[in-house]
């Protein structure tokens, strides 16, 4: 009887957690699609998009933009909506969003989760911190003498039965307890039943927990399912489509703001299957990352750079290529070898090479990174934040790192409307890159005000969709070929002619 309550039991708290768990990252789906859709904050389109959101997300309650001291900019439904702060804030892990616990209405715990908006402000979206312990009635619980639901360091977020129940209070002998958490959401879940509930309902908790059981497992089974859908693009073929050279690089040239010509290009990766079919990075470059394939996935993408663009490169002295590293390769030097093997002795100098850190992950090693980007300076490649203002870098980061160039997430430049009227976020990191004589480039310019606006900061280079997309090899090089500095006609004119 021990051995299959307490598996019954456990079976339980986990059904609770995978709740917690999926309500976190639907929360942060929602909060990620309002900010990606919306030019800037508080305006009728935010407030358009945060109502959509909620309309569609049973569990969102809230969303909020506030100040670092909690001063409230707008929420929706137009109202306070008052809440009381019951923990700190922890991170979670893989994603650039925090978690921490609240009330709102009376005692209706609910998680907050939070994603900074520059150095400034918050964006913040409420959600259930568990929606099937938040009904009325709850079967297959009742009988549950102690139930905490928590943050993983120990802040609390709902309690029921008897405390003096839980860890601590009685002997451990006389209970039977499960714990369980919530994947990598910061969330705990720790139950007891005594031996005494047990023995005197064991024919009703027999029925009520291999219901439980039976729930559980069709549960999981369908968690299991959707992971298998998912992860079958991933988790079973991206080694494959790796190794049968189907991670294409796609190029989006960066250009003179000053003369309209071309000065460089992004390199973007997109997964294209034999068939023809795309398979958006939003599906793998997450999964590669964890996985340590980003690294092998990095290495081809190189290799197939330097055969694209060596002529181009020699045509073009000052044209600049750059490459998105990730978090990964700076705890492992072998990128800086590999750097110098496919290379060395190219058309394609160090010189005219630049790799990207994005600034919404942390780097974990700050020594092992700096080892990393130290032996890159010294090979003549330069390193460039990507998605500045956005994550975890600040002014100390960007001289210690010893950063080239910064890229203005495209987040803050759709905050430009007009070329004459300032824009604070955009404003102050022109400002300090130019104190710390970094070069800026704007990302995601897509209108003629935003190209204009940048220009009369004095910021050079640019690149987004007013420009071009991300481009197939022959249709870049097209167009590179018409936006060169140089008039002469030679190398890459003969290779568009082959």
């Amino acid at each position: 009887m021990t051995v299959r309550e307490t598996a019954n039991l456990q079976a339980t708290v986990d059904a609770i957690t995978h709740d917690s768990q999926a309500t976190v990252h639907d929360g942060i789906q929602s909060l990620r699609r309002i900010l990606a859709s919306s030019p800037s904050l508080c305006a009728a389109t935010f407030l358009d998009n945060v109502e959509h959101e909620l309309a569609g997300n049973p569990f969102l309650r809230q969303v909020l933009v506030e100040n670092s001291d909690g001063v409230r900019y707008c929420a929706a439904y137009e109202h306070a909506a008052a809440y009381r702060v019951l923990s700190g804030e922890l991170t979670i892990p893989g994603s650039t969003e925090t978690l921490s616990v609240v009330t709102m209405d009376g005692d209706t715990p609910l998680l907050k989760i939070t994603q900074r908006f520059g150095r400034e402000r918050t964006v913040s979206a409420l959600v259930l911190a568990s929606p099937m312990l938040m009904r009325q009635a709850v079967p297959l619980l009742s009988d549950i003498g102690y139930l905490q639901v928590s943050l993983t360091d120990g802040a609390p977020i709902l309690l029921r039965g008897d405390q003096s129940a839980g860890p601590g209070g009685g002997r451990s002998e006389d209970y039977l307890a499960a714990r369980s958490f919530a994947g990598d959401i910061p969330v705990k879940v720790e139950a007891r039943i005594s031996f005494s509930q047990v023995r005197a309902d064991y024919a009703q908790l027999d029925v009520g927990f291999t219901i439980a059981a039976c729930f559980m497992g069709i549960l999981v089974l369908i968690l299991a399912i959707q992971y298998v859908r998912k992860a079958d693009v991933v988790a079973f073929d991206l080694e494959r489509a790796i190794v049968a050279g189907e991670m294409k690089p796609y190029y989006q040239p960066v250009i003179n703001l000053r003369t309209g010509k071309i000065s460089g290009c992004e390199v973007l990766i997109r997964w294209v299957r034999k068939n023809g079919e795309i398979v958006p990075p939003a599906v793998f470059i997450d999964y590669a990352e964890m996985s340590g394939l980003a690294i092998p996935m990095t290495l081809s993408l190189m290799e197939q750079v330097r055969y694209d663009l060596e002529d181009l490169c020699r045509e073009i002295p000052d044209f600049k290529i750059s490459i998105n590293l990730f978090e990964g390769h700076f705890r492992d030097g072998s990128i800086v070898d590999d750097i110098q093997s496919i290379f060395e002795g190219s058309g394609i100098s160090y010189r005219q090479l630049v790799f990207e850190i994005t600034e919404r992950r942390p780097l974990d090693d700050r020594n092992a990174a700096n080892r990393v980007i130290t032996a890159m300076h010294k090979l003549g490649v330069r390193i460039a934040m990507d998605d500045a203002g956005t994550g975890h870098s600040n002014l100390a980061d960007l001289q210690t790192l010893g950063i080239d160039i910064v890229k203005i997430d495209k987040i803050f430049v759709e905050m430009i409307k007009d070329p004459n009227v300032p824009v604070p976020v955009v404003d102050g990191l022109i400002s300090m890159g130019r104190e710390l004589g970094i070069e800026i480039v704007g990302e995601g310019v897509e209108t003629q005000a935003q190209a204009l606006y940048l220009r009369s900061k004095n910021v050079a280079f640019a690149q987004g969709y007013l420009f071009s997309p991300p481009l197939k090899l022959a249709s870049f090089l097209v167009l590179a070929d018409a936006l060169k500095p140089s008039t002469k006609n030679t190398n890459l004119s003969r290779r568009l002619a082959a």
